[in-house]
């Protein structure tokens, strides 16, 4: 059986860390997202997949130019009109009776996808129970067969959400070519249409799936997936260092005397930290990057490329590729109401989002939940209490 991938769209409510990749690229567990996806497949057995790409498709197309473990066919969405005008991009590529749709910005188990796999339905879907269903498409049923979609419903209806991952026999395309020769684009409302018709769409539950739509579910789901990650150290470590629990640091990374490092923590290659260094649960640095003496991490992501000065202090946070940050930073951590592409949300024990390639001074603190564009400049001695966007220096 195949997959198809969608993965083409930007992640607008993801910026600034979408501004330069897909939202599939960004690092959970220091890798894309996407390759999370890959993973999952190939535990399945399934190891050919359509992978439709369009907005930055070349990033994904250039980190996974060597990747051998399964075998990837890309399609190109070159406008990105909807879930079903991206699904109708791979028909050429079906040639099965049946095959798997799954996005690639999601986060889902092998366990999952094999029970989707093995339902007998023509037509199936994984659901899910949510707390907030309302940013989702709400499902209802009747007997575990799906009767109706709703998509973002403005009050809080239902329960069970819809994942976007289903099992679909090859038939699907003329229903989505009809429902395009209409306007209609979105692959949910191809599914409605169906069940109209009379088709029974069977529902399968999962309790494994993740979603990424704002800046600090990258944080969150970090927190969940660096469980997954096999302790290894093959970097150099010296005397003096503790470390505790689950730990993987990569080659030719350097730790340094003095550091306390309690896991579940990954260090990528060639990065440098400490001495006397404290690393807290559930930190991710990438490649290349470097901590300097008597800082501070808690349950953050750094990206590769980031240089963090002395005695900083950096909790709850994300910080992005190619970033340099001066000696004495601080991220407060707190309460904060933040309005992205016109919503509003109220949030608690937030840190910082800081964009790529940003030069921070030292001295610099920043109240919670600040959102930091790329290729901004901020200089020493400064109290950042509101969102900078990209290409901003504040003097």
């Amino acid at each position: 059986m195949k997959a198809v991938i969608l993965a083409a769209g930007e992640g607008k409510r993801l910026r600034p860390f979408t501004e330069t990749m897909p939202k599939v690229m960004l690092p959970v567990a220091n890798k894309p997202i996407l390759e999370h996806v890959f993973d999952a497949l190939k535990n399945t057995g399934i190891n050919d997949v359509i992978l439709v790409v369009g907005y930055k498709k070349e990033v994904i197309m250039e980190h996974f130019k060597e990747y051998n473990d399964i075998k990837i066919t890309y399609v190109i969405q070159d406008k990105q009109l909807g879930t079903a005008h991206a699904l109708l991009q791979a028909k050429k590529q079906i040639k099965n009776s049946s095959f798997i749709v799954i996005p690639g910005d999601n986060i889902i188990d092998q366990k999952s996808i094999i029970k989707l796999m093995n339902d007998k339905s023509k037509y199936s879907l994984l659901i899910k129970e949510h707390p907030h269903p309302s940013k989702y498409g709400v499902v209802f049923l009747e007997k575990d067969k799906l009767q109706r979609i709703v998509e973002k419903p403005p009050e809080e209806i239902g329960k069970f959400i819809s994942t976007g991952i289903y099992k679909l026999p090859k038939t699907i395309f003329a229903e989505v070519e009809k429902q395009a020769s209409e306007g209609i684009y979105s692959l949910s409302a191809v599914i409605q249409n169906l069940i109209d018709e009379g088709k029974i769409i069977n529902t399968i539950q999962t309790d494994a799936w993740m979603d990424i739509v704002y800046p600090w579910d990258l944080i969150t789901v970090n927190e969940a997936m660096i469980h997954n990650t096999p302790s290894t150290t093959a970097g150099r470590i010296e005397k003096n260092t503790v470390i505790k629990g689950k730990v993987s640091i990569g080659k030719d990374t350097k730790i340094y005397s003095g550091c306390y490092i309690v896991g579940p923590v990954i260090i990528g290659e060639s990065c440098e930290i400490g001495p006397n260094v404290c690393i807290f649960p559930s930190t991710t640095i990438g490649n290349n990057s470097v901590v300097h003496p008597f800082s501070e991490i808690q349950n953050s992501i750094i990206m590769d490329d980031v240089h963090i000065g002395s005695n900083s202090f950096v909790t709850q946070s994300i910080i992005a590729k190619g970033t340099r940050i001066g000696n004495n930073f601080s991220s407060i951590i707190g309460g904060k109401g933040v309005e992205i592409e016109g919503e509003f949300k109220k949030l608690k024990n937030l840190g910082v989002m800081i964009g790529e390639d940003c030069t921070v001074g030292s001295h610099v603190v920043m109240d919670p939940g600040i959102i930091i564009g790329r290729k901004c400049k901020i200089t020493s001695m400064k109290r950042i209490r509101e969102n900078i966007p990209s290409n901003t220096e504040v003097m």
